[in-house]
């Protein structure tokens, strides 16, 4: 019986010191992914992406998808930003494309029967993304293998996992020593 509540009790302060330290080193970004996760379920509410321009035309014909990334790289290339475009969000039914960057975070909303650039606005979305799955540091150091990216969200990961499970057995190991005293008391 008391080798039983020793070797609980050995173990309890195991956990407890590995439970801390853990949390101590992962707080900070706990607090990262927390912040960043609330804001990206919020994007829309917060206006922290550009609302979607909504073109109404009768009986026009829709341009090219050729065009519509030529204009957008004329316009992009006129800020003197990079040309290099990540992806076109085509959508006729709304009557626009949305254009996005590799290089930079603008985005560029193009009139899909005209052809004209319609709106220009950050996505300040896609940077708190980057930042909330640690992609943005391999966005600053060019790495397009995302190796930063996937060592960061499995340590999290691991982490998380560890502090849970110790959690409950930081929980439940006094529980046991107490039901243990209980029983031989009596």
């Amino acid at each position: 019986m008391k080798i039983k509540i020793n070797k609980l009790a050995k173990s309890t302060r195991l956990y407890r010191n590995l439970h801390k330290t853990v949390a101590i080193i992962l707080v900070a970004f706990i607090l990262i992914i927390s912040v960043t996760g609330a804001l990206l379920a919020w994007k829309s509410e917060l206006y922290l992406k550009p609302a979607t321009h909504k073109i109404i035309t009768k009986n026009h014909t829709l341009v090219s998808l050729e065009t519509i990334e030529k204009n957008a790289i004329a316009y992009v290339d006129s800020l003197q930003l990079s040309t290099l475009i990540d992806r076109i969000d085509y959508r006729p039914k709304k009557g626009i494309a949305k254009i996005r960057f590799d290089e930079h975070f603008t985005e560029l909303q193009i009139n899909c029967y005209t052809g004209k650039v319609v709106s220009v606005k950050q996505r300040t979305d896609t940077i708190i993304e980057m930042i909330h799955d640690g992609s943005i540091v391999d966005y600053f150091i060019k790495n397009d293998a995302s190796i930063f990216k996937l060592l960061y969200s499995t340590i999290l990961a691991l982490g998380l996992i560890f502090i849970s499970i110790s959690g409950i057995i930081l929980w439940i190991n006094p529980k046991k020593i107490k039901k243990i005293k209980t029983t031989n008391n009596q």
